[in-house]
């Protein structure tokens, strides 16, 4: 009776054994998902990420910081994060974070599209030479690839430069034969089996870099990129439009008999209509070029402080409210059709316009710097998403106190088109 017993029980202990075994498998089958696979998948929310606190890049996020915001991003629903400069302290940070979250949880789930800044020959001087490159973009491009090589299980995509070919950044851009010949050489990589077959490489540029605006864009060399690339990552910015490009921004004459909040509602529904009018122009090139790829959203945002030509004196665009309008409808736009949106940006960073507290770069997070849940966020901390969870040490709580009325009284209706003229 009792070698019965004994081996009953040695038969559940391997049906238990196998369960687990099994499910390991299958976690183990979910974090080794492609970008392929995850890019469109609204289950898989992306994000542009910075941890930086301070004034200066000079002064990294530390690695308990680092964790603290990935332990937010994850209750926020984010699971693909996008950085910007491998060749500083924060992007092998971050890949260290969530191996360390991984190992301490197997649920835990964070990929990552890993930028590498391209820069063209004596970019940030008096004079940036524009058909040439930076030295440094070697440097930045096999950083890229030794920290792939290493955490092939997180980083699921490359990008090759940031807003690098887009003529309006005038301190650094680079011609597309620049960027054609980094991709070319990552997708060699690939071939030869030096990195993973199924890693993904794009640029993530401005929607007019990718033939999506005028014709000085469309040379031989983006058509190569185009080709090149194994998808096509697209910024729009209506936010900034509605002072440089202000046809959709406003009330319309037919609007003004609306209450305040219709007003805005209206306007910004114009504004995603703006930036998914600009994703379909560049659809729109690649169909004209005989070319099926996927096309997604590297960076829209839309910041909620602005002492510029977006806020009170501007073009009155820029508050919380705004802010949240745009950020739901663009993320309902996005889940709807398949796109993957990173969207811009997870943290308030004051290093991009030190010198301006107000000015719009500092304010695009969905969180500010003292740790505190923007009017977006508002519902996932009244259902209790961030409970338990700190930054720099801080519970997260609401902006305003939660106090709408307190809100409101810094919200402005945008101008009416007789305004404008």
């Amino acid at each position: 009776m009792k070698s019965i017993w004994h081996n009953l029980a040695a038969v559940l202990i391997f049906v238990a054994s196998l369960a687990w075994i099994t499910t390991g498998n299958k976690n183990e089958v979910e974090k080794q998902l492609s970008a392929k696979e995850i890019l469109g998948d609204s289950s898989y929310l992306a994000i542009s990420y910075g941890g930086y606190r301070q004034k200066t890049r000079d002064i990294q996020p530390t690695l308990p910081q680092i964790k603290e915001d990935m332990k937010l991003l994850s209750a926020m629903g984010i699971r693909v994060l996008r950085t910007y400069n491998v060749h500083l302290e924060e992007a092998s940070n971050i890949l260290k974070v969530i191996t360390e979250l991984k190992q301490e949880d197997p649920r835990f789930e964070m990929y990552v599209m890993l930028g590498a800044w391209i820069d063209c020959k004596d970019a940030w001087t008096p004079n940036p030479d524009h058909y040439g490159e930076s030295e440094r973009n070697a440097v930045e491009i096999a950083r890229a690839v030794e920290l792939t090589k290493q955490y092939p299980d997180i980083i699921k995509i490359i990008a090759v430069g940031n807003e690098s070919m887009v003529k309006w950044a005038t301190a650094y851009h680079v011609q597309a034969g620049v960027i054609l010949k980094w991709v070319n050489h990552l997708q060699e990589l690939k071939q030869k089996g030096e990195l993973p077959k199924d890693l993904w490489i794009t640029s993530s540029d401005n929607f007019a870099s990718w033939g999506g605006a005028t014709d000085n864009y469309k040379t031989e060399d983006l058509v190569k990129l185009i080709k090149a690339v194994d998808y096509v990552s697209m910024h729009t910015y209506p936010m900034h439009d509605t002072h440089y490009n202000p046809q959709f921004w406003g009330v319309l004459k037919e609007e003004e008999h609306l209450s305040e909040r219709e007003k805005i509602e209206a306007a910004m529904v114009r504004a995603r209509d703006y930036a998914i009018s600009q994703y379909e122009s560049v659809k729109r090139y690649l169909d004209s070029l005989g070319i099926s790829k996927p096309i997604h959203i590297g960076e829209t945002g839309w910041a909620d402080q602005s002492n510029e030509f977006y806020g009170r004196q501007g073009s009155k665009a820029t508050d919380e409210y705004k802010a949240a309008i745009f950020y739901k409808h663009m993320r309902a736009w996005t889940n709807k059709a398949g796109i993957s949106c990173f969207y811009f940006e997870a943290f308030d960073e004051q290093w991009k316009d030190a010198n301006n507290p107000q000015g719009s770069e500092n304010h695009f997070g969905l969180i500010n710097l003292q740790g505190q849940a923007k009017f977006v966020l508002w519902d996932l901390v009244d259902k209790g998403a961030f409970k338990g969870l700190t930054r720099d040490g801080k519970p997260i709580s609401k902006t305003y106190d939660g106090n709408r009325d307190l809100m409101w009284k810094e919200i402005q209706v945008p101008p009416t088109l007789a305004q404008k003229k």
